[in-house]
């Protein structure tokens, strides 16, 4: 028979040595000891996520910046009421006589930029268009203008003194060698200034034989024509929707009314004034369009005013 230490050296070293392991474990493991009553509930009770208070959110007042915008636009409203048709009495003077004494109908909508001026002429349907955004445009235009205009007096003066000239003695503007009377004619031609240019789309509809669409520039006092198309659908030379003005464009336009006969250019010109579409109407339509832009902007401060002080 094998003796013990025989037996002894046949067991894996690693099996014995997980024995004095575990047998270590077992003696120095410290024995758990409970947790008091009032640390377990305190535990259950603690929410697992952080509290947050939405009380400060409603609380919060509005920034002192909108009380400083919203009386501002109070300021701008109240000198628009106080002045702002009070300027423009001459154009409204204008629209109401024109708008008396002929057959037009107005259609002006609130916070639409563009107005309908109709009226019937036999078995015609006739359609005037124009939009409050043409003398926005102008603005616009306006600003680019001088600007380009500054940028070449710049480049040309070569940034030289005021009234200096390239040899440092004093320049004489061309002003200086005008006679002090015909002076005074420049200055009364330069106040009367010209109107701005607004366009203006009239449809022509008969029934069951389509529709003319000429497009005009009103300025002036006159009704500059650029182009007369004919439709054989009246709701294409209206094109009130995108798709209908999309299948406008891929059809034939008519040619440039520059381009046209001189004397077919005078008939043209004879048939819209004959419809009532003269130089009376021609000198209303930019005055109704600052008028409405001037009450658009009123209404356009109370709306903003409203929102702010909300």
């Amino acid at each position: 028979m094998l003796s013990l230490r025989t037996i002894a050296r046949s067991v894996p070293r690693t099996f014995s040595r997980s024995i004095a392991i575990s047998s270590r474990s077992a003696l120095f493991r410290p024995i758990p000891t409970a947790a008091p009553k009032n640390v377990i509930l305190q535990s259950a009770l603690k929410p697992s996520y952080a509290a947050f208070s939405t009380s400060s959110v409603f609380k919060q007042s509005q920034a002192e910046g909108d009380f400083e915008l919203a009386a501002k636009l109070e300021d701008e409203l109240k000198h628009e009421k106080a002045s702002g048709l009070e300027d423009l009495d001459s154009s409204v003077q204008n629209i109401q006589y024109v708008l008396q004494n002929n057959s037009w109908e107005v259609k002006d909508v609130p916070g639409d930029q563009e107005v309908v001026l109709t009226k019937k002429f036999g078995n015609e349907e006739i359609r005037l268009t124009f939009t409050v955004a043409d003398l926005q445009n102008l603005s616009e235009q306006e600003e680019f203008d001088d600007q380009a205009l500054s940028d070449e007096l710049d480049f040309e003066g070569g940034h030289q003194p005021a009234n200096r000239g390239a040899s440092g003695n004093v320049a004489q503007h061309p002003e200086d060698r005008v006679a002090p009377a015909d002076r005074e004619l420049d200055e009364l031609d330069r106040d009367l200034e010209p109107s701005f240019p607004a366009r203006v789309n009239i449809t022509v509809e008969k029934p069951s034989n389509g529709a003319l669409l000429i497009q005009t520039v009103a300025q002036d006092g006159l009704f500059q024509i650029e182009e007369v198309s004919y439709f054989s659908k009246p709701d294409l030379a209206h094109a009130q929707t995108a798709e209908k003005d999309w299948a406008r464009q891929s059809l034939y336009a008519g040619p440039p009314f520059e381009n046209l006969d001189e004397d077919l250019q005078t008939f043209l010109e004879r048939y819209l004034e004959e419809r009532g579409i003269n130089a009376e109407l021609a000198n209303m339509i930019p005055d109704y369009i600052q008028v409405k832009e001037q009450k658009e902007y009123v209404r356009w401060l109370e709306n903003v005013k409203n929102f702010i002080s909300a």
